[in-house]
């Protein structure tokens, strides 16, 4: 046959688009259950081999329509793309969801920043122009999210994808918010929530993001009502006092007993408050004292409903102060009444003094302002009951979270968990399907729009619809079933529904993780997913979050545009240790790009040695050692044990999603052993064989290429997609059926795109444990030999003599019969088999071995003496320097793990002197 030309240079520019669109046209992204999928009369056959079909589906976390997806996203995406690649060449039945999430006060404020630029704001254009706008905001980043995820190369349907307020999604929103109402999980209420005062809306929990930051405890007093004296309480926001409804004291503090009940004069007002007692206090902290101001604090709010207190709203939705304090702080901010507070304090005799402190405040996790308590009418869900579900499927063991660590984070917030405020104050959103009746009052909850009152009959004119939107989450949270048609009965629902994974960052454990459990749970009565992987984030290589501000972040199309898809999916693939967060920067993509690299290359070495060879079946069970013609030599059954063992440890790191480990498998088994040991090694048969041989043993490499594409393949999908298209595949397949098992006869003669091709199996058969372990030994030979040349510093070219003393009886025998092989990976002349060292020669210690290389022969004897003692005697100066400061202070004070490691470090030295000082002493 001819031989295969790939081009010279790997350019994964020049197919990465085209192999994209012959995967999505070709239907490869769809379920073999769809009747488009190339591969779906197989998946409704029932032979044997395919009577069981497993299915895998994972849908992705989507992202928000707010910009462009930067390198978190970049990893996510990676991470899925591989597992469902693997699922898909196992032969499940696999489905990746793809969509994006509308993100409601996100998305709200990139369009309400246009605006600004224009002179404009949302209550300009009015609530329907407003929408109509952000829709096409909407459009436009949808637009750019999806080419970068078809350039990360995402196996997803795209025909199933979805969006959080498409026609589907919304009716599943308002049939859960409809019956939480009916199931008495969600009411309204005024209640003090989170509320930031630029995007005017109110926020959950978590939402709020806590930094430290720089502040002060202000001491006041307070003077009796009856001027009988004073009390000093503090407080981080004295401008808050206006609100105050009380001053509370612990009853079992014995100091203030006796002034419970009596009456205080609020400063700067004249307003009496009372003395109340309340476990809340903490006798210790302070005075002892504390200022209760319900409106504007959560403990404050609590001690106000167990003592049924006055709450007293001191701010507007804006944030500024209101017609409840005195008119000369009226519209101002928190801020500027502080300081006239204090001004006005001091001037009336009732500021003692501030202590500067730092302490946390919650901060809007979008626009970074300083987030208010606020008293507010507001859509609560009751999150107790759905908690104590979710609670019950991990202890039952239906969801699992890798890594285990995990697990506690997710019972702690469900177990300290609060009701849900679902509303906010914007317009971007799903709409609150409530009405109000402006004729009797009556409140309608409904699923589709009311066109008439329920109660008195008023039209549809005297409904009024509740303005507010709700919470991003709350159709974030229906995102597993959701997306597969729920609430109707669909065939996808029944086929994926629960999903098997979910692959997503730690962030939004809270935000989204546990939420879509409780939400599977209350309204399909299963986990929506089982196994749960957490990954860590990506930062740069100092560990800093990336971000516009420290100009560190990455663009992975950037990365692609200069390494390629597989580059970046490998590195974040290798580099992503569970429990760990990522750290990188641009340079560490050529760790994917030099192994891509690798595999072209390699490949195209063996397709350009087909010119004039015929391939022929090989027979794995014959031994070709012992003269059947189409057999394996003990070499090939070595690189099968190395490949079996690859595909068995590959498969492992799959299923316990150890993406690290299953690249570092991949990694080794392809660069080290098929190219630096078995490729290499072939060469012999090509140099010296007949043409028997030469067909033998490129057939043979042939096959191992191709199964080690297979191998591949989920971390590097269009390099070894490209590769695949250039192999005889038919020829290759017809020879693996002739001594193929009857039961995997369909694999063996598998034909067409790599995407869909059998992922390799651990085979009984292949183990070949005598050939690894004395391919093993002569390894351990040639490592020594290069490693005795490298500390010599002789040039790889130059040939060197050998000679070996082997242990009788020992796995070593095995260098007699592999002269030939042992000289040309060592770089050797020549092999003597000896008793004894030889005279003028250095040697080094095996496994049933000693091996020398002898000095003389093209090697200055001379000029090695000088470089070991040149050598020793930078060692010795080195090891003295660390044993003088471990005999010091350092060994006394320094971390216990640093000490180790010095300790660690000058053994190595004293090894190493010693190793030097033996080569000096055999010159």
């Amino acid at each position: 046959m001819k031989a295969i030309e790939l081009e010279k240079a790997y350019e994964p520019k020049s197919f990465e688009d085209r192999i994209y669109n012959e995967w999505e046209s070709k239907g490869y992204f769809k379920p073999a259950s769809d009747e488009k999928s190339p591969v779906h009369e197989q998946y409704k056959c029932q032979c044997n081999s395919c009577k069981k079909t497993n299915t895998y589906s994972v849908v992705i976390p989507p992202p928000n329509v707010t910009g462009v997806l930067h390198m978190g996203h970049g990893l996510n995406n990676t991470l899925q793309d591989i597992v469902v690649r693997y699922h898909r060449m196992k032969g499940d039945n696999t489905l990746w969801v793809t969509g994006t999430d509308h993100a409601g006060i996100a998305t709200q404020n990139v369009v309400e920043r246009q605006l600004k630029k224009e002179g404009k704001t949302r209550n300009d254009l009015g609530r329907e122009k407003f929408i109509e706008r952000t829709w096409t905001v909407k459009e436009d980043h949808h637009n750019t999210i999806v080419k970068q995820q078809r350039k990360l190369g995402n196996s997803t349907d795209w025909e199933r994808e979805r969006f959080t307020m498409d026609e589907g999604l919304s009716k599943a929103v308002r049939d859960v918010f409809v019956t939480l109402y009916e199931r008495g999980l969600m009411y309204r209420g005024k209640r003090l929530v989170n509320w930031c005062p630029r995007c005017g809306t109110a926020l959950a929990d978590d939402e709020v993001d806590h930094e430290d930051t720089q502040g002060a405890m202000y001491h006041i007093y307070y003077e009796y009502a009856d001027g009988s004296g004073r009390i000093e309480v503090a407080t981080t926001r004295p401008e808050t006092f206006f609100g105050d409804t009380a001053v509370a004291v612990n009853p079992t503090d014995e100091r203030y007993t006796a002034l419970v009940g009596k009456k205080l004069k609020l400063p700067l007002t004249g307003k009496e408050i009372p003395i109340i007692a309340d476990d809340y206090v903490d006798k210790e902290f302070g005075t002892g004292m504390v200022k209760i101001t319900p409106a504007h604090d959560p403990n404050d709010w609590e001690v106000g409903l167990r003592h049924n207190l006055e709450v007293i709203n001191l701010l507007t939705p804006d944030g500024r102060l209101n017609e409840n304090v005195p008119e000369k702080y009226r519209g101002l901010n928190p801020e500027e009444a502080r300081k006239l507070v204090i001004e006005d304090l001091e001037a009336a005799g009732l500021f003692k003094g501030e202590e500067k402190m730092v302490h946390s405040v919650g901060h809007c996790y979008r626009c970074k302002t300083v987030v208010e308590p606020y008293l507010s009418d507001q859509w609560f869900v009751k999150m107790k009951p759905m908690a104590d579900k979710a609670l019950a499927a991990w202890k039952n063991g239906e969801i699992k979270f890798f890594p285990q660590k995990w697990e506690n984070t997710y019972e702690q917030w469900l177990v300290n968990i609060r009701d849900w405020c679902v509303s906010r104050q914007i317009w971007w959103g799903h709409r609150i399907p409530v009405w109000y009746c402006q004729k009797c009052g009556e409140v309608i909850v409904s699923r589709e729009d009311p066109s008439k009152c329920p109660k008195c009959g008023a039209g549809a004119d005297q409904l009024k619809q509740d303005p507010d939107v709700l919470d991003t989450w709350f159709s974030s949270w229906l995102w597993p079933f959701s997306t597969l048609g729920w609430p109707e009965k669909t065939d996808d629902l029944e086929k994926f529904y629960p999903t098997t994974a979910l692959v997503t960052a730690y962030d939004i454990i809270f935000f989204w993780v546990a939420r879509m459990i409780m939400a599977g749970l209350e309204f399909t009565g299963k986990a929506p997913f089982h196994d749960i992987y957490i990954h860590g984030l990506v930062r740069d290589k100092q560990g800093r979050k990336m971000s516009k501000s420290l100009g560190n972040g990455i663009d992975p199309l950037e990365i692609i545009d200069e390494y390629g898809s597989d580059a970046l999916k490998f590195t974040l693939g290798f580099m992503c240790a569970q429990g760990q967060d990522v750290l990188v920067d641009k340079e560490s993509f050529k760790l994917g790009s030099r192994f891509a690299n690798k595999i072209w290359n390699a490949s195209r070495y063996i397709l350009g040695n087909l010119e004039g060879r015929e391939l022929v079946a090989i027979d794995e069970k014959a031994d070709a050692d012992k003269g059947a013609k189409n057999g394996l030599t003990e070499l090939d059954r070595w690189i099968y044990s190395r490949l079996n063992e690859a595909a068995a440890n590959a498969r492992a790191a799959f299923e316990g999603y150890r993406y690290n480990d299953g690249a570092q498998t991949l990694y080794e088994y392809f660069w080290n052993n098929f190219c630096d040991w078995y490729v290499e090694a072939t060469k012999l048969s090509f140099w010296h064989g007949d043409d028997d041989e030469k067909n033998r043993a490129i057939s043979v490499l042939l096959n191992v290429l191709e199964e080690s594409l297979r191998l591949l393949h989920p971390y590097l999908p269009f390099v070894t997609e490209e590769i695949y298209r250039f192999l005889p595949q038919e020829q290759l397949a017809a020879n693996r059926k002739k001594f193929a098992k009857a039961e995997d006869a369909d694999k063996a003669g598998y034909c067409g795109l790599l995407i869909n091709a059998p992922y390799p199996e651990f085979r009984e058969e292949r183990t070949f444990k005598s050939a690894a372990e004395r391919f093993a030994s002569l390894q351990e030979l040639v490592r020594q030999v290069r490693a005795l040349r490298a500390e010599c510093g002789i040039s790889p070219d130059m040939k060197l003599h050998a000679a070996v003393q082997i242990t009788p009886g020992s796995a070593a025998e095995v260098f007699k019969e592999k002269v030939e092989l042992i000289c040309l990976l060592g770089g050797l002349s020549k092999i003597d088999f000896v008793s004894e060292k030889p005279a003028s020669s250095i040697g080094t210690v095996g496994n049933g071995f000693e091996a020398f290389v002898l000095v003389g022969e093209g090697i200055d004897s001379a000029q090695l003496k000088a470089r070991f003692t040149k050598e020793i005697n930078t060692e010795t100066a080195f090891a003295q320097k660390v044993e003088a400061k471990l005999a010091g202070k350092f060994a006394q004070n320094a971390p216990a793990d640093i000490v180790a490691a010095e300790r660690e470090k000058l053994a190595n030295t004293k090894r190493r002197i010693e190793k030097l000082t033996s080569y000096l002493q055999s010159l």
